[in-house]
């Protein structure tokens, strides 16, 4: 059987860090510009819905497709990566199991450190980017939806998301429990996305640190934060390297696709600690080889457990609870949808033998009321057709066997189409 004769099928395709390491999820990771060529050639190829995911941690893509290599090969095809190490590292998921996935990320169960939110933020903006090409559908459009109502009674309801742990705050602590006297080192942050803003943020909240500056490829952005936070220092781009080598901490956010940070920056005498939370790295593994150079990355990070974590383990139960309650609001809307061609067909087909048997009497019979034949009659369609809706959402039903029983009985096509 070829693709073309292939029913199309819900995928999510993609790799994660519980299987991938930095180095891969590197390779995997899509840049803004090729997530929206690869939306195009879906588009093209005339894949009905389709979304791509790329962060730090994961890069999936989300669509209908006949077989999920369609997905894997746009994947393969606008990342840097390859079939075999996608197959070493990756996940397929396929219908139900690709919703309760979505779910499960989109409420923060899949985050690398549990109930971290940034995830939410990156998942409607990765659909509204794909809803702007026109790649989207009613399907997906309803499923999202109900994700992000999910994941708000999460957040609003559980402690799943309490004493936030982000990357950007897992540095901080990192450098609370590692740094003796951290509150008087000099701490250089180095990228205003939105991790090193919120790593800022933790900074002056968490740390007492006022000995702290910020550098950006775009001073402008750096001065607008300072507008905010008076506390933090802003230094020149072009003194990127006098920087780092004054400063006891280094924090890198920069979020490019290339090394940021090499050798040729660093004073190779003086001590420092660099934390990389950028995805793809942006410190070349090689300064992590200078005898005065301690470097963590977003993997090391990950691994800092507290009370927090524990806490938030035994919220699970509570969070699968929820995502039950709104898959189910799913499925109903899917029946429903299913259901209407059927309900419709079924109704038609009553109202023909309303109207021929209200033609018939009113020739029939003298003084025949048809205008209140008409309301009792209509009546009795909207509560047979009520009740057929009822009988085929009931679990016990089998919905085709009771639709093709109808097509028999009123002889209709449509009902059983």
């Amino acid at each position: 059987m070829g693709l073309e004769s292939l029913p199309s099928k819900l995928y999510n395709v993609g790799l994660s860090y519980k299987k991938a390491d930095v180095k891969v999820r590197s390779a995997f990771s899509v840049s803004t510009k090729n997530q929206k060529l690869l939306l195009e050639e879906a588009k093209e190829n005339g894949m009905d819905g389709v979304f791509i995911l790329s962060t730090c941690n994961r890069t999936e893509i989300t669509g209908f497709a006949k077989h999920p290599f369609e997905l894997i090969s746009l994947l393969v095809k606008y990342s840097n990566g390859n079939v075999e190490d996608f197959i070493n590292v990756s996940n397929v998921y396929k219908n139900k199991d690709a919703v309760r996935h979505l779910f499960k990320i989109g409420t923060g169960l899949e985050s690398q450190i549990l109930g971290d939110y940034e995830i939410v933020g990156q998942l409607k903006n990765s659909y509204k980017n794909a809803k702007e090409l026109g790649t989207t559908n009613a399907y997906l459009e309803r499923m999202m939806n109900l994700i992000l109502q999910a994941s708000k009674e999460v957040k609003n309801t559980t402690k799943l998301s309490s004493g936030t742990t982000s990357v950007a705050y897992a540095a901080v602590q990192y450098i609370i429990k590692n740094v003796p006297n951290y509150s008087e080192k000099k701490i250089l942050v180095y990228g205003l996305g939105e991790i090193g803003k919120n790593t800022c943020k933790n900074l002056l909240e968490y740390t007492n640190n006022r000995n702290s500056t910020l550098i950006n490829r775009t001073t402008a952005k750096s001065l607008e934060f300072r507008n905010e936070h008076p506390e933090m220092d802003v230094a020149e781009f072009s003194e990127l390297s006098n920087e780092i080598n004054k400063a006891d901490i280094l924090i890198v956010s920069t979020g490019a696709n290339s090394f940021t940070v090499t050798k040729e920056h660093l004073d190779k005498n003086k001590e420092l600690l660099i934390l990389d939370l950028s995805m793809p790295e942006n410190v070349d593994a090689e300064v992590g080889n200078l005898e005065n150079v301690n470097l963590i990355n977003v993997d090391e990070l990950s691994k800092i457990t507290d009370e927090t974590i524990e806490t938030r383990k035994n919220e699970i139960p509570k969070v699968n609870s929820i995502i039950d309650k709104y898959k189910a609001e799913f499925n109903d809307w899917i029946s429903h949808r299913k259901y209407i061609p059927a309900v419709n067909a079924l109704k038609e087909s009553l109202q023909t033998i309303q109207k021929d048997e209200i033609n018939f009497h009113s020739k029939k019979i003298k003084g025949f009321d048809v205008e209140q034949a008409e309301v009792i009659t209509s009546r009795m369609i909207q509560k047979i057709t009520t009740q057929f809706v009822k009988h085929l959402k009931d679990e016990q039903t089998s919905a085709d066997q009771s639709i093709s029983v109808v097509s028999k009985i009123f002889n209709s096509e449509k009902v059983n189409n």
